[in-house]
């Protein structure tokens, strides 16, 4: 019998915003991987297939009905994924499910079952019709992006376990500093200069293949850096440093998460925040992830106030946005896609998609121009600006409209 498994987004990808107005909420990342590939790797020997919103399908295999018989593995995106959980739902019987309050997060059914699930307006699956025995679990569910860093340290020292470490150490030139060396891995082609300290005396860390890192650099772990990126000089990146690939990052570094082709280069503080594709942190950039009366940060979501229930947490900056040169940005704040962000005082706290912003002012960033300047970008890193990309910047514009009036 043919063996599927399809990782699906809910309606509450809403909460992740705007962090997945450009991708599924299982592209995310807490630790080396991201959501979706911590749910494949836990499932060998399946045929992996998505369900996403319409507008971002393009990117993604999905599953149609098919003429034989298949067990179908159902799993929630916002699933973050744990051994324990992963033996459940593979034990699971044809016809059940497991939940947590009133989330599907995953179920294992047959084809025909398949075959009556609906679709609603955006192309998500609706499994409201759907009958299943249901059990319920106890599992973390990715709610708000914080909980991507609340659980990103512990994730890096997770997956840590779970890369293929049988090629040697590649060799390391006289003067660089390696604590803990075993629970340090370096992939291939990286150039390190002498003077850089990798301490993983507190938890592992990672480095990609083809990562240059520059002089007087110390990288403390747990921590990771992926493949093709550059650590600039004199850079302090602390406990759950997290860079995806095609990054430059420099400065200080706490406990954030990059996506991927975003860059931090110069001196400033980023902490406990989530950064896009495609961002840029201009020169002495600081942003705060601690309030002076040390109470819980708020975040505005979906137009409402939430309450981290943390006391740290800094910004949530969306992709192909942008901040100027000395910008202070508050805790909590949270920047949508396409946004340019400058002044001398602190910018709002919730800055609407395709908005130019500083502390008095917010205005709309026009498409045509947003669309321009994100092709100069993307092509300085031979990455083409395609029609599928244009189509979805077009998408996210009129899906915010309404913010920014």
């Amino acid at each position: 019998m043919e063996k599927i498994l399809i990782v699906f987004e809910d309606v509450k990808y809403k909460n992740l915003l705007p962090l997945v107005y450009l991708r599924p909420v299982f592209d995310l990342r807490s630790g080396v991987f991201s959501l979706a590939d911590k749910i494949k790797l836990s499932f060998p020997g399946y045929s992996l297939f998505y369900n996403v919103r319409d507008y971002l399908m393009d990117s993604f295999d999905n599953y149609r009905d098919s003429d034989r018989e298949a067990e179908i593995i159902l799993i929630n995106g916002r699933l973050l994924i744990s051994k324990s959980v992963s033996e459940i739902i593979e034990a699971l019987n044809i016809g059940e499910g497991l939940s947590t309050g009133d989330t599907l997060v995953a179920a294992k059914i047959d084809s025909n079952t398949f075959e009556k699930i609906k679709e609603d307006q955006e192309g998500l699956y609706d499994f409201s019709s759907l009958e299943l025995i249901s059990n319920t679990i106890t599992c973390t569910l990715i709610e708000y992006p914080w909980d991507l860093i609340n659980n990103n340290i512990t994730e890096i020292g997770n997956d840590f376990s779970k890369l293929n470490r049988d090629t040697e150490c590649p060799t390391i030139p006289e003067g660089v500093y390696l604590i803990n060396k075993e629970k340090i891995f370096i992939g291939e082609n990286c150039r390190i200069s002498p003077t850089v300290v990798i301490d993983a005396t507190d938890g592992p860390v990672v480095i990609g293949s083809n990562v240059t890192i520059m002089p007087h650099v110390a990288i403390q772990g747990p921590a990771y850096i992926g493949a093709f990126s550059t650590v600039k000089m004199h850079s302090a990146f602390y406990h759950g440093t997290n860079v995806g690939i095609w990054c430059k990052v420099g400065g200080e570094i706490e406990n954030s998460i990059l996506q991927s082709y975003s860059n931090k280069q110069h001196d400033g503080f980023l902490g406990h925040s989530y950064l896009g594709s495609w961002v840029n942190i201009g020169a002495s950039s600081n942003g705060s992830d601690l309030k002076n009366n040390y109470t819980n940060v708020s975040v505005n979501i979906n137009n409402s106030p939430v309450d981290t229930k943390s006391t740290f947490f800094g910004a949530v900056i969306g992709d192909h946005s942008k901040t100027a040169i000395n910008t202070m940005l508050n805790t909590g704040t949270n920047i949508g896609v396409s946004c340019n962000v400058f002044g001398a005082d602190f910018p709002p706290k919730y800055i609407p998609s395709f908005s130019w912003a500083n502390s008095g002012m917010v205005v709309e960033y026009k498409l045509g121009k947003a669309i321009e300047v994100a092709k100069i970008v993307m092509s300085r890193r031979n990455v083409e600006f395609t029609k599928s990309d244009q189509i979805k910047f077009e998408k996210i514009f009129e899906l915010t409209k309404n913010e920014r009036n």
